[in-house]
């Protein structure tokens, strides 16, 4: 590490007082977690058993080698294969287009308080809503799931670029594209169907589950129920330096300092970056470069993502993107809502001046797996950018190379080991007897 750290009994940092400062993460902020729930769900998390074609896992997009998620701005799931900036079109199975939106790293999800998921915010916890889950599907099928993080297991696994495939290659994929979602021959009990179909997979549900009458009553929510408790369990972080200075048994000094200085001072971060996951959960409008095929309806022919507002139909709510929790940034590049920066000194930069990085982004910096799109129709349109200037949320922020240099430090105090190695980590086989993805 960069930084330098003194472990003391002196309490916080000085330049920051603990008013300032968020309460410390104990474990009453997190759900309680089965042992053996989570150790179901790792299986299943690493198992390609849940996509249509069965070679790609939720392990693909979000792997623990690459901060939980996949190192590069912009998926190839279906039609692709290898891992992060290595994963490159199958000739023999070639992608429609690229996921639309970088895939989002996974810590603390398993905290009280994330009650909303996805750049969008399109899933939220909503006690008004049916089983307390608002989301653009119908209501009941939203049945049977825990929580919003199990939830959120049926977006990729019902889209064809992720993880169901084309309706030409296998039954999930037609299902989905027919649109018959829950029932006997829906997409999601044809999941089950590969999974319940695994002797030691139906012995550790008919074991972890006591309402299962047997193997046939195992259901997809079953599935999805198990991985949220993997991914809660896995990938909690509250055990970073941060968290020393938190609990008042380390302060910090030097480059770091300064940066945690700035980051609750002048630099205005924890306006948004607030309380111990270091995000308000809300939508803010910062002008992030948009890349890639955009988030569009199949009819509109547009590459814009207009982020919340395709959620609400507030104009308000235009280009405005979910705050990111900082929980381990420094590993989990690149950063937006499209990945439009690898790096994060230039993502601080831009980030504090939006309209001044918009106007001075640079393409040629984007590395994605190769795949023949207009990825950058956005960028080279100034009417498009105008659009995504107007809505500006924040005042700019100049900040010196010094200062951006301090603020990269601070961040850098956000790295949790404990949850970057994983406490369960990666299993050398699965069930299904599927290929583990690994970089091994």
């Amino acid at each position: 590490m960069r930084f330098a750290v003194l472990i003391t009994a002196l309490g916080f940092a000085t330049g920051a007082s603990a008013q300032s400062l968020p309460h410390p993460v104990t474990d009453a902020d997190y759900v309680p977690v089965s042992l053996e729930e989570a150790q179901l769900g790792q299986l299943l998390f690493y198992d390609p058993i849940l996509s249509g074609n069965q070679n790609i896992a939720c392990a693909t997009c979000h792997h623990p080698a690459f901060g939980t998620s996949d190192g590069v701005p912009l998926a190839l799931g279906e039609g692709a294969v290898d891992l992060g900036p290595d994963r490159k079109i199958d000739p023999d199975h070639l992608p429609e287009k690229r996921i639309p939106r970088n895939a989002p790293a996974l810590f603390n999800l398993g905290a009280r308080e994330f009650t909303v998921l996805f750049h969008d915010g399109r899933l939220e916890a909503d006690k008004n809503s049916p089983n307390g889950i608002r989301t653009p599907m119908d209501g009941d099928m939203v049945q049977g799931f825990d929580s919003i993080l199990s939830a959120q297991t049926m977006f990729p696994v019902l889209s064809r670029d992720e993880m169901a495939g084309s309706h030409r290659e296998n039954p999930i994929g037609r299902a989905v594209r027919q649109g018959v979602i829950t029932g006997p021959t829906g997409a999601w009990d044809l999941i089950a169907e590969q999974v319940r179909t695994v002797p030691a997979y139906a012995k550790m549900f008919l074991a972890v589950y006591p309402h299962l009458k047997d193997s046939d009553t195992i259901a997809f929510t079953d599935v999805s129920n198990a991985i949220a408790a993997f991914m809660a369990f896995e990938w909690r972080s509250d055990t970073a330096v941060f968290d020393q200075v938190l609990r008042g048994k380390a302060h910090l000094q030097g480059a770091a300092q300064r940066g945690l200085e700035l980051f609750y001072g002048s630099a205005n971060c924890a306006v948004c970056h607030a309380g111990p996951f270091l995000t308000d959960h809300d939508f803010h409008a910062m002008g992030a470069p948009q890349i890639g095929p955009g988030k569009a309806a199949t009819f509109e022919t547009h590459q814009r993502d207009e982020g919340r507002f395709r959620v609400t139909g507030d104009p308000a709510d235009l280009f405005a993107f979910r705050t990111p929790s900082l929980r381990n940034v420094a590993l989990t590049a690149p950063y937006g809502h499209a990945g439009a920066h690898a790096d994060l000194a230039q993502f601080l930069k831009d980030h504090a001046d939006p309209r001044q990085g918009l106007q001075g982004f640079d393409t040629s910096k984007v590395v994605m797996p190769d795949f023949d799109a207009n990825d950058f129709a956005i960028m080279q349109d100034a009417d498009e950018v105008a659009r995504i200037v107007a809505v500006l949320d924040a005042p700019a922020i100049a900040l010196t190379p010094e200062q951006t240099k301090d603020l990269v430090a601070f961040l850098e105090t956000l790295t949790d080991p404990v949850a970057i190695d994983g406490r369960l980590g990666i299993p050398k086989s699965v069930p299904s007897g599927l290929p583990v993805p690994n970089l091994d």
